[in-house]
């Protein structure tokens, strides 16, 4: 069984320090390799499917928080205010109050609509220190956010397409959905107080899952504070259950932030929010990703995709022109020389690298620029030119593909 803790530390991927603070991890370089692809895919389907990127700064007043209904009910989970002047600033929880905020920064016409901001931004949460864990339970995350501002008549259509979307990134990321639940309000919670607005948010929830063919079960108890949400459910190697990724259809804020847009008949009328996270909090999707493939990622998403070992002093050289060609092609590529050790001792520390290439007397005697290689899985292809492989793992990578190497 994959704990991420522990291979988050045998990888050299995150940490922590007691000055820093519990659940305030720390990013190493192949820890920063991986988490920046992983942002850089999700922005890439992200525009791809129509999502324009913001930024938005990870402090608001406290009175925004007000407005938005947090203060009154998600107050226990955020940080205290700081005083500044005579002001009240707070650590956000959420940055959908931020995005409300740019939406109303400009006037907006039907014709634009569905608007569709995302961001990859910073949010902080006040847990208990008894809660934290590695990177699956945190004080500062860094969540792929986004939330679509459209008409009633499209909010189904736009939930149902972020749905698509989690899917085909959950294909992509080699992660497994154990379940969908559509989450309700339960007895005692903080919640806002409007049933109308609950009964029409669950109904279009409810249609969206019905129409997508998917198998859910109702929660009580597990909605968000201003509205249902649909929760994609992943599962650890021991079978606990966690939330990744959410859609949700949300009637409140727009009130709350009297949001609008000009419809056809010139009149003002008020959008419906459609939060959406396709992966949820980056650090937990690490986390996941870590524990699914015992630390050996994908080859387009491992820190180190292709390590070179000559095997004495005399193929270093042609090692190091073989490491220059791969990393002109963009491949993450590393050498590793005699002097770090015996060559099976190399070969060994490579287990998580997804391919080898060795350069021993033969292969750098031979015409070609000949490499063997050693995939991660074992396989062995035998002395390929040195272009070809190169090229051969650049289309994997391109591709995200699972598959290391076509054939034997």
């Amino acid at each position: 069984m994959h704990d991420h803790r522990r291979l988050g530390r045998e990888l050299d991927l995150f940490d922590t320090d007691p000055l820093m603070g519990a659940g305030l991890p720390y990013w190493l370089p192949d820890g920063a390799i991986v988490r920046h692809v992983l942002e850089e895919y999700i922005r890439d389907v992200e525009r791809e499917a129509g999502y324009r990127h913001v930024y938005s700064p990870v402090l608001g007043k406290r009175e925004l928080y007000e407005i938005s209904g947090h203060w009154a009910h998600y107050s226990d989970d955020m940080f205290p205010p700081m005083e500044l002047g005579a002001e009240q600033v707070v650590l956000r929880p959420s940055l959908c109050p931020h995005h409300a905020l740019i939406y109303r920064s400009r006037a907006h016409s039907y014709r634009e609509l569905p608007l569709r901001m995302a961001e990859l931004g910073g949010m902080y949460r006040s847990e208990l220190s008894g809660v934290l864990g590695g990177l699956t339970r945190v004080r500062a995350i860094h969540l792929n956010d986004a939330h679509v501002f459209c008409t009633p008549d499209q909010a189904v259509a736009e939930a149902a397409a972020a749905l698509e979307l989690i899917a085909r990134a959950y294909a992509d990321l080699g992660i497994r959905a154990v379940r969908h639940r559509l989450s309700l309000p339960g007895a005692g919670g903080k919640y806002v107080a409007d049933a109308g607005l609950w009964e029409r948010a669950t109904g279009l929830l409810r249609e969206v899952l019905d129409g997508s063919g998917i198998p859910y079960e109702a929660a009580e108890g597990e909605a968000a504070f201003y509205g249902p949400k649909i929760d994609v459910q992943i599962a650890d190697p021991a079978g606990r259950e966690a939330t990744l990724s959410t859609v949700q259809i949300d009637f409140h804020q727009p009130e709350r932030f009297d949001l609008h847009y000009i419809g056809p008949d010139g009149a003002k009328h008020r959008p419906v929010m459609v939060h959406r996270s396709v992966i949820g909090s980056v650090e937990r999707a690490v986390a996941h990703l870590l524990e699914q493939h015992g630390g050996a990622f994908p080859a387009w998403l491992a820190p180190v995709q292709l390590l070179i070992l000559p095997v004495a002093e005399a193929q270093v050289e042609q090692a190091q022109k073989i490491l220059g060609r791969a990393r002109r092609m963009g491949l993450r590529a590393e050498s590793a020389g005699p002097e770090q050790g015996t060559l099976g001792a190399r070969v060994r520390g490579a287990r998580h690298v997804p391919y080898v290439a060795v350069i021993g007397e033969r292969e750098a005697a031979a015409d070609g620029d000949l490499v063997a290689v050693r995939l991660r899985d074992g396989r062995r292809p035998g002395a390929v030119p040195a272009k070809e492989l190169i090229a051969r793992i650049a289309a994997r990578v391109a591709a995200r593909g699972g598959e290391l190497w076509e054939g034997p």
